[in-house]
């Protein structure tokens, strides 16, 4: 049975009995705590915690899920897989452990025929938490198991909470006996390997309290809905169905390995640690298409890092197979193919998907170069030293700078007889980590770092009255005053501090729109208002700076949004929705915008496309946007379901969860329709003018343009306007004949650089025979000492042209030292045979200073009245060797 029926019949058979199917969430998440979809659970967790009203009594999906926490077991193991599908059904205060293990039941045993899985029920064996017995009478009475294969187990495999207060629960979990030939008899209690488990039944019942671990917290009591959390294994029930022996042997992953495997000249299976790269290839280029497909664009950071590693490990493996040549373009067409029967969008968004890994894979081919160069340099430098060790910081440099995989430095230097300083390597990676998790933490939470409180200032009062699509100004209530450490009595005036109100006219960073500016006023108090955000769903915190006296919780105030704040902000939003319309009608769709950010008279937008953006595609994008602000086209919002906005060709951002009910944002109809949560002008002509500031590029395969726009962008065209009439006037010519007359002004210039260089190189040549004629014997070894007035370059080039002049044949270093303080020292290939070493007479001659290669060095930092006795003191290191 191909995984795709697999999935098909798992929504028919809920969907039959009454569950709504919810289409999966995408795999980036707007949850703070989380960087993508990890679980089946984590797009209904405001409703199984209560924090928003449930849509539906019963619901199914199949969630798209990430797990890179043990990216590196991937491929050594057969259970550990970065991408994976999640079936589930979920239960709202609706049925409980009866219903949910009875459905288990029987489709999971139902005859294939009759539309179940047909797994034989005398091989299925199930756990129970040791104190369940309600859910071991009920798998007693509805499958009819013996006690011996309804095994009993304790918190740590068995009780399920989400690790913080609140829902909690025992749960009951499916496995299958896959045969002798995989392990021990015994259960699952004796080997997980043989009886692998395929589907886990979350029975929420319970409320926990604050503790630590699985079992160091206290149960408060019985929650007042119960509600049901369920989650099979796609790829684990595929595996069983399709009688193979782990998830890379499944129709959605083979097929890519195989092609890797074709194109390496390896056979699958033949060598242990081939097939562990084989594994990884097939893994990675699968987790890669969907987080793709899902609008992730490789990065430095967050979501793009994660997919820019992956993509990488794959390419790494491919060379590590012996396969050199582009190997994406051969594996993501694979991919495609066995992915599209259960999401038909990989190949609708092929072009774009495509586009970004290829061009991604061609910047790493650049990285492994450049990195290579780099990494032999400072391995050089480091035995130069006589030291053993690659200094960890030196590995991070090439890491973080220059992308270059940590594993490939480990290896290389391995290779040339060097070690890595890994704890050097790992302590500088922790700090980085700890840095953008703070960030990430701060601007969340609003500025209030203990979300905790928060948590207790939700569930205290509930939602935000959010009223910014309405209004400037509400008359709102302080609810908390929290500090970074959790609640305060007061703020006084110079204090920064997290407000939260009753309710608000403040619109909350989302969608690629920057926060309101403002105040909060009251009788005792005044506010300026930093910055908004949503740390928790529901929830809105303002980060405010008290500017008089003092602001406590239950001050009634008078929450106002900067009017000509807001009218920017409309004008900036409705200029990205014009701007990426534009965009779509010049280059096509598949410039499909994969990143915003919008302010008061600023927006950019990041969107996939190989290559620059010429000039004139430019002013074409640039006047298709602001021939739609001169037809004035009309503005509208309309709220549908997600099955309706699809339908009309609403497009979507795909780092956004959307509900049943979503917002439509359309400017000119059809022209631009995006599903959007911000705020927006009522008409075309409102947003003023866009004017491109810039195009550039933001990694591979990624584009961002820039534009200012409203006021902003009229001030910026007057300035662009009174540059040109200046530089018209000093060039004494009309406004048209300009890029003529610059560009006969720079061949010129070129020409007489040209001529310099040559005149200078004459100069150098001339120097450089003189120099060499003068060269005093030391202990057998022609020196020779200089100084020059010119840059370091200079005197490299001085260094190179006079040792080239050296006897052949003999011993010869020659040092120049530079006005700034520089030295650059060179030396013969028969110097370096008998022994000498650039880099260790640099730093001898500069205390420690310095470095380079056995052949060429150099270093800085020399006082200009120590210059003379530096060079002095090398022909007595030479000669007393």
């Amino acid at each position: 049975m191909r995984t795709a029926d697999i999935r098909r019949r798992f929504l028919d058979f809920f969907a039959e009995r009454g569950h709504t199917v919810v289409p999966s969430a995408p795999l980036p998440t707007p949850d703070p705590t989380l960087l993508f979809v990890n679980a089946g659970m984590v797009p209904f967790k405001p409703y199984l915690t209560g924090e928003q009203a449930t849509p539906w009594p019963r619901a199914t999906s199949v969630q798209k899920c990430i797990r890179t926490l043990d990216i590196e077991e991937v491929g050594k193991t057969t259970r550990h897989g970065s991408f994976f599908q999640m079936n589930g059904n979920f239960s709202f205060g609706d049925y409980f452990k009866e219903e949910a293990i009875g459905f288990a039941w029987e489709l999971s045993t139902k005859a294939q025929a009759e539309g179940g899985y047909g797994l034989d029920p005398d091989r299925i064996w199930v756990t129970v938490h040791h104190s369940d017995t309600d859910a071991r009478g009920i798998w007693r009475e509805v499958a009819g198991l013996p006690d011996e294969r309804i095994v009993a187990r304790g918190d740590e495999d068995n009780f399920w909470s989400m690790g913080v207060p609140g829902p909690c629960g025992p749960c009951s979990e499916l496995y299958y006996d896959r045969g002798p030939a995989l392990g021990r008899e015994g259960g699952p209690a004796v080997d997980e390997d043989r009886y692998m488990e395929f589907w886990n039944l979350v029975f929420m019942q319970y409320e926990r309290g604050e503790g630590v671990g699985k079992s160091g917290y206290p149960i408060l009591g019985e929650l007042p809905r119960r509600n049901i959390d369920t989650g099979m294994g796609l790829e684990r029930m595929a595996t069983l169905l399709q009688g193979k022996d782990n998830l890379y042997e499944i129709d959605e992953t083979r097929p890519v390995l195989d092609r890797a495997a074709e194109l390496a000249g390896v056979r699958y299976g033949a060598d242990p640690q081939a097939d562990v790269r084989l594994r990884v290839v097939a893994d990675h280029v699968r987790t890669a298409l969907m987080l793709l497909a899902d609008g992730t664009a490789p990065g430095n950071e967050g979501r793009g890092y994660v997919l820019r590693r992956i993509l990488r490990r794959s390419v790494r493996s491919m060379r590590q197979l012996g396969f050199h040549d582009p190997a994406l373009p051969e594996l993501m067409t694979v991919a495609r193919d066995c992915m599209a029967p259960g999401y038909p969008e990989v190949t609708e968004a092929f072009a774009r998907i495509a586009d970004q890994a290829y061009g991604e894979e061609d910047a790493f081919r650049a990285t492994l170069k450049q990195g290579t160069t780099v990494l032999d340099t400072a391995v050089a430098g480091v035995k130069a030293d006589g030291g053993r060790s690659l200094p960890g910081k030196q590995a991070f440099l090439l890491h973080d700078t220059y992308g270059f995989p940590i594993d490939l430095t480990l290896e290389m230097a391995a290779e040339q007889g060097v070690e890595v300083d890994w704890e050097g390597f790992t302590a500088l990676m922790n700090e980085q980590r700890e840095r953008a998790r703070a960030d990430a933490r701060a601007r969340k939470s609003g500025g209030a770092t203990d979300t905790g409180a928060l948590r207790t200032v939700l569930d205290a009062h509930g939602p935000t009255e959010w009223r910014a699509w309405e209004t400037l100004t509400t008359e709102s209530k302080v609810l908390a005053v929290l500090g970074a450490n959790g609640p305060v009595p007061a703020a006084r005036e110079g204090e920064i501090v997290s407000v939260v109100l009753d309710r608000s006219p403040f619109y909350a960073e989302s969608g690629g729109q920057d926060s309101d500016a403002g105040r909060i006023s009251g009788s005792s108090a005044e506010a300026e208002v930093l910055d908004v955000q949503r740390p928790l769903p529901g929830l809105v915190v303002h980060q405010v700076r008290i500017t008089a006296g003092e602001l406590a919780a239950g001050d009634p105030v008078v929450a106002a949004v900067d009017p000509e704040w807001r009218l920017g902000a409309r004008q900036a939003h409705s200029g990205t929705h014009v701007l990426h319309a534009a965009l779509r009608e010049v280059l096509g769709p598949t410039a499909l915008q994969s990143g915003s950010y919008n302010r008061p008279g600023y927006l950019r937008l990041d969107f996939p496309w190989r290559g620059a953006l010429s000039q004139a595609v430019r002013s074409e994008i640039e006047e298709a946007a602001n021939r739609a602000l001169r037809r004035d086209l009309p503005v509208g919002v309309r709220w549908m379901t997600l099955a309706e906005a699809k339908e009309l060709g609403a497009l979507a951002l795909f780092d956004e969860t959307y509900g049943e009910q979503v917002r439509v944002v359309e400017i000119g109809g059809a022209w631009s329709r995006e599903l959007c949560g911000g705020t927006h002008v009522d008409h075309a002509s409102q947003v003023g003018t866009v004017a491109l500031t810039a195009e550039s590029s933001v990694g591979a395969g990624m584009r961002r343009l820039e534009a200012a726009v409203g006021v902003e962008g009229f001030g910026y065209l007057a300035r662009e306007r009174d540059l040109v009439s200046r530089i018209a006037e000093q060039l004494n010519a009309p406004r048209a004949e300009l890029p003529e007359k610059v560009a006969g002004l720079l061949d010129r210039l070129k020409a007489t650089d040209r001529e310099n260089a040559r005149l200078k190189a004459r100069a150098t040549a001339a120097q450089a025979a003189e120099l060499a004629g003068r060269a005093v014997d030391a202990g057998g070894t022609l020196v020779v000492t200089t100084t020059a007035d010119g840059t370091t370059d200079e005197a490299r080039a001085l260094a190179l042209a006079v040792r080239d002049r050296l006897p052949q044949g003999c011993p010869g270093a020659v040092a120049v030292a530079t006005a700034s303080g520089g030295l650059v020292l060179a030396l013969t290939a028969p110097a370096r045979e008998a022994g000498l070493n650039a880099a260790a007479l640099v730093k001898q001659l500069l205390g420690g200073r310095g470095g380079g290669s056995p052949e060429i060095a150099q270093g800085g930092g020399i006082p200009a009245e120590r210059v003379n006795d530096v060079l002095a003191d090398l022909p007595r290191l030479v000669g007393g060797r």
